[in-house]
């Protein structure tokens, strides 16, 4: 069996941060994850989906409401809501990249 210095319970944006730094200074780590993807609640379900959907109704809400006194006439604008799901699971799997990468570049056993 393998021994660590440090065992992490959990992979949210509290137990990625402390994993890396801990394996910066140099101690054998080891993160525990329940589910199949790294980043917890917040980057998977919560806060990172929650604000790329929040941007996009943002952009929707500018060009149905406020565009037209900048002179951009727009006739008809679409909600394409499988695009727009889509673009919001892009951007969460593009930071769940980014902290794998993370895990390995500091050798920290998942």
């Amino acid at each position: 069996m393998e021994k660590y210095d440090v065992t992490i319970i959990g992979s949210g944006p509290g137990g990625y941060v402390s994993a890396i730094r801990c394996a910066q200074l140099g101690l054998k780590v080891a993160i525990v994850e329940r589910y199949s993807t790294l980043g917890g609640t917040c980057l998977n379900v919560g806060c990172i989906p929650s604000k790329a959907w929040l941007e996009a109704s943002e952009h929707y809400y500018k060009l149905k409401h406020q565009f037209e006194k900048f002179g951009i006439d727009v006739k008809e604008a679409n909600v394409d809501i499988l695009k727009m799901n889509q673009r919001v699971q892009d951007v969460v799997q593009e930071i769940i990249n980014g902290v794998d990468y993370l895990m390995k570049k500091n050798k920290v056993t998942v």
